[in-house]
């Protein structure tokens, strides 16, 4: 068991003598590590860090940003296998995948800013007027667990390339990636208090970051909820605002797509994670002449999800990251018996032989009313919910029924058909026939989903402010 009884702050790490969190493994619920649930005062001296530091690293130079950001790419790539055995056993996402995205991905989009940041024009011209581009101040990053270090990387990787400094509070039930992180950017040229990380409770540490006057912006992944309570503490002190929240998206098959196709496709994109990740497809919406098709085919799919240990590398599906998201999973399943769906797949009792740690089976329902309970709210976690439709103009009206807007798919052998339905859903992003993710391209979404963008470009744009000067 790994004891990390430190926080880091202004460039060192800074001992911890207090309360401490346990953090465990999902496959067994044993105790793997131990983390420091801080006080505020811990918080208020990271914060003090930053912004300190934040006058000469907002005029440090473009080709000092790249170089420290090019140091942390490398650490990345050399601590990928730690990074990704780590998230494995905290988050359940088998260690095949976690690989390529709890520790490839981070490493892939730091690259992205450390290739486009010689390019971005802070500096542009409009009429007479030169319009700057400027960074916002000492920013405060929360991010969650499911994704624990990639949700990290996508605040402070654009935060330190415009020019802010950062104070992070990591999840603490997966935090060692983030300890991870520290000791690489350590091991940087980058300047004391530029990055800055203290674990502890949302309703502590979290609450004195997202308060505190010196802070300028608030960068948060997580809850809509939580979301909702950073929103309205931020207000009162005109912060600005970065907001990744939930989502319910759904993935529609048009009556002439390939219906195979679109199941396995979503599928395997809503079992993703065991289902803990915001945009997962969880609602598929099918012509109603096709549905019982559609569960045959989608209950086939997640009964070849293999679950198991997520170290092994034969499990398809692994854990959920927590006994309590296991059992908020478990009581929406009941739930969805209770209002009338069809249990296709799955169900509410724990896959066979796996009685010790926080597993849930795939679970496919039919016959979903659109306006029930498991067809509105996020579950997070490995439930797929089919629903009829009768034609595209009913489709339409049901994909964007929620009050969410983060993601969501769209299936036609007509390449312009299915663009042009993608175009009235009211959500962040969508996946075309299977498009593939890109790490470029903005995300975001729309209603509760979230406010602002990460990646690429408009990442970097969250993080800075514009002021102009007239000629």
């Amino acid at each position: 068991m790994k004891i990390l009884n430190k926080n880091y702050i202004n460039g060192s790490w800074v001992d911890w003598s207090g309360d401490m969190a346990d953090v465990h493994e999902a496959a067994t619920g044993d105790v793997i590590a131990r983390v420091p649930m801080s006080d505020p005062g811990q918080m208020e001296l990271a914060i003090a860090a930053a912004h300190a530091a934040f006058e000469a690293w907002s005029e440090s130079s473009v080709e000092q940003r790249v170089n420290v950001l090019g140091q942390l790419h490398a650490g990345l790539k050399q601590r990928a296998p730690e990074i990704a055995e780590a998230v494995s056993r905290e988050v359940g996402m088998p260690l095949k995948l976690a690989t390529a995205i709890q520790a490839g991905l981070p490493a892939t989009v730091t690259k992205t800013y450390t290739d486009m940041l010689p390019e971005f024009p802070f500096v542009e011209q409009s009429g007479n007027s030169e319009v700057q581009y400027a960074p916002v101040g000492v920013v405060g990053c929360i991010t969650p667990w499911n994704y624990p270090l990639h949700q990290i990387i996508l605040k402070v990787v654009p935060a330190i390339a415009a020019g802010c400094t950062v104070v992070l509070k990591p999840s603490e039930i997966a935090p060692q990636a983030a300890f991870i992180l520290a000791d690489i950017l350590d091991e940087t040229d980058l300047p004391a208090g530029v990055f800055n990380m203290v674990c502890g409770a949302g309703q502590t540490v979290g609450e004195t970051l997202i308060r505190h006057p010196d802070v300028r912006m608030v960068s948060f992944t997580g809850s809509t909820r939580t979301g909702h309570t950073i929103a309205h503490a931020a207000a009162d002190d005109f912060k600005r605002i970065a907001l990744e929240m939930g989502g319910k998206s759904a993935s529609v098959v048009l009556p002439d797509a390939d219906l195979e196709a679109a199941v396995k496709g979503t599928v395997s994109n809503c079992l993703l994670n065991s289902g803990q990740t915001c945009t997962a497809l969880t609602r598929l919406l099918v012509p109603a002449d096709r549905h019982d098709e559609a569960c045959k085919l989608a209950a086939a799919a997640a009964a070849r999800m293999t679950p198991g240990n997520p170290l092994d590398e034969t499990t398809r599906l692994g854990p959920l990251a927590s006994s309590q998201q296991r059992d908020r999973v478990v009581d929406y399943i009941r739930l969805g018996v209770a209002e009338g769906a069809t249990l296709m797949a799955g169900g509410q009792d724990s896959p066979d032989g796996l009685d010790k740690g926080y597993f849930v089976q795939a679970t496919v329902f039919g016959n979903v009313d659109p306006n029930s309970t498991i067809a509105q709210e996020e579950i997070f976690g490995p439930v797929l919910c089919v629903i009829p439709y009768s034609d595209e103009a009913e489709a339409l009206r049901i994909a964007n029924g929620t009050a969410y807007g983060l993601s969501g798919a769209v299936w036609s052998a007509d390449q312009e058909r299915a663009k042009a339905f993608a175009a009235k859903l009211r959500t962040g992003q969508v996946s075309v026939n299977g498009g593939g993710f890109n790490p470029l391209a903005p995300f975001g979404g729309f209603g509760h989903s979230g406010i602002g963008r990460e990646f690429g470009k408009w990442g970097l744009e969250e993080f800075l402010e514009v002021r102009s000067l007239q000629l």
